[in-house]
């Protein structure tokens, strides 16, 4: 039986949507962050070394990252929601799925952490630090966010996954990076292509019961 080591608002949600798409059997156990640091609790430690999450138990076999799980699980499925090799499509599913942990993600993760640099330390130092982390934000994270926001929003344009014609794992990987830039990175409706795709994303089925059997997803908020 697969184990999903779940933690709350994170990684790990998209693993539970597409272990609904594939149909195959699983079961959680769950990870509550720590209210006061955010991070997860050293329990995770004891299922994988770097004590993250998303990781996953398959008897004697641990999976940790999203994309080696994704595909693990895709392989254990017998190759469903992954194009055919030698295409078009699954050239574009493996640049996909390497674009969203690799390029999408590190300026989401730095808005993140200079947005909370913005407001950490005592009162006297609180403006400097303002200044510095508008400064990095306005000249390097933001535009580097808009940049890639406006390439996903063409690439879209002549297709409606990303991949191809059809639903892919790596539309399940791209989940994460765009749901993280609805919140605080920009994507709204001036990239129609990509609020229509997180729309149809959010509105299947196995979505919405990955969501009910993971819990609270505050991200979406």
């Amino acid at each position: 039986m697969i184990t999903v080591h779940h933690l709350n608002n994170s990684r790990s949600q998209r693993v539970l949507w597409l272990l609904e798409e594939l149909e195959l059997p699983y079961e959680i156990r769950h990870y509550q962050r720590n209210p006061i640091t955010n991070l997860a609790p050293p329990e995770l430690m004891q299922v994988h070394p770097l004590g993250k999450s998303p990781v996953i138990t398959d008897g004697d076999t641990t999976v940790a990252e999203t994309g080696a799980i994704i595909e693990y699980l895709v392989g254990r499925a017998g190759g469903r929601l992954r194009p055919a090799p030698d295409t078009p499509e699954h050239r574009r599913y493996t640049y996909w799925m390497h674009f969203a942990e690799g390029s999408a993600m590190p300026p989401l993760v730095m808005a993140l952490v200079l947005g909370r640099i913005r407001k950490s330390g005592p009162f006297f130092v609180k403006p400097i630090l303002r200044r510095v982390a508008d400064a990095v934000t306005e000249s390097f994270v933001a535009p580097n966010i808009q940049r890639q926001l406006a390439f996903m929003e063409a690439e879209l344009q002549s297709r409606p996954w990303f991949a191809g014609g059809e639903f892919s794992a790596a539309d399940v990987q791209m989940s994460f990076p765009l749901e993280v830039a609805a919140v605080r990175g920009g994507l709204d409706a001036r990239l129609p292509k990509l609020t229509d795709w997180l729309a149809r994303i959010h509105a299947r089925p196995s979505y919405q019961q990955a969501l009910k059997r993971g819990g609270v997803y505050s991200i979406l908020r």
